[in-house]
């Protein structure tokens, strides 16, 4: 196995998106700071109503997906089509807005932890004008792998193996769905002394954004709130000297000329002036 090292770190940096609910962004955070396929990865973590009760309200997409996945709250998701659905613990959302979206996200409790992750996924030119579509997953759903060690990994996307034993997650593999991109989407729960090896596509871009503790990929130390992009290889070995909890991702890059405006993500100025004509004419998501 040709172990794949650590190529650069992205920190990631407080902001605000919405109505002001606050995150932290690491991929996406300027477009130099990307990585494709991926274009954004937000993380939100505060029992602070305040910094999230605003919430997401009603907002377009087109070009791209979006993941939600949550570890703690509770948010309802609505759009123009009468689309309804409930993140809750541990759940996630898997959106492709493709030719557009008009949508709210917004929080369900007024008080208590709200937490997780927002990822942005882009799409090839051939399938970024197709219908939106939408498939919502609860927490017992989402497959779950034991680890030697104690650890735990949550599948939520794709394929992989886990010390030589195959593994696949809910998303592009259980729920019989394949994504363009082919993704991986590992949530990895290490504890103290830890180590673990992982294998998946060669070729496809990938990194590590550590969310609590340390982790160490081939001697680099990637510390929490850091994305770790990888360079090539065709397997994986984080450990995590005093416990970790890190999310892996990986999906095959496209390629394409990437022209983002806020929240459309197209291939030409030409295909963003249109998204704008669309959306002020009221036929974005027609």
């Amino acid at each position: 196995m040709s172990t794949r090292t650590v190529r650069q770190l992205i920190r990631a940096r407080d902001t605000a998106d919405g109505a002001g609910v606050k995150l932290r962004r690491s991929l996406g955070q300027h477009p130099g700071a990307r990585l494709d396929p991926f274009l954004m990865l937000d993380e939100f973590y505060s029992d602070d109503p305040g910094d999230y009760i605003a919430g997401f309200p009603s907002h377009p997409h087109r070009g791209f997906e979006t993941v939600t996945y949550m570890l703690a709250g509770h948010m309802l998701h609505q759009d123009h089509l009468g689309n309804r659905g409930d993140l809750r613990d541990g759940g996630a959302q898997w959106m492709t807005a493709g030719r557009g979206v008009i949508h709210s996200e917004m929080p369900q409790q007024s008080a208590g932890l709200m937490r997780g992750f927002q990822l942005w996924i882009n799409l090839p030119a051939a399938e970024k004008m197709q219908p939106a579509r939408y498939r919502d997953v609860q927490a017992e759903q989402i497959p779950r792998h034991a680890l030697p060690g104690g650890g735990e990994v949550v599948l939520l996307a794709g394929r992989a193996t886990i010390h030589g034993e195959a593994v696949t997650g809910f998303f592009n593999g259980r729920d019989g769905r394949p994504l363009s991109t082919d993704p991986l989407y590992l949530d990895l729960r290490l504890g103290a002394g830890e180590a673990t090896d992982i294998g998946f596509a060669p070729g496809h871009q990938a990194f590590v954004y550590v969310y609590e503790g340390e982790a160490r990929i081939a001697g680099q130390a990637v510390g929490a709130g850091v994305a770790g992009l990888l360079a090539d290889g065709d397997g994986l070995r984080i450990e995590a000297p005093a416990g970790a909890r890190a999310l892996l991702l990986a999906a095959r890059p496209i390629g394409e000329p990437v022209v983002q405006y806020g929240p459309f993500v197209m291939n030409s100025e030409a295909e963003i002036e249109q998204a704008l004509r669309d959306y002020r004419d009221g036929v974005l998501a027609v």
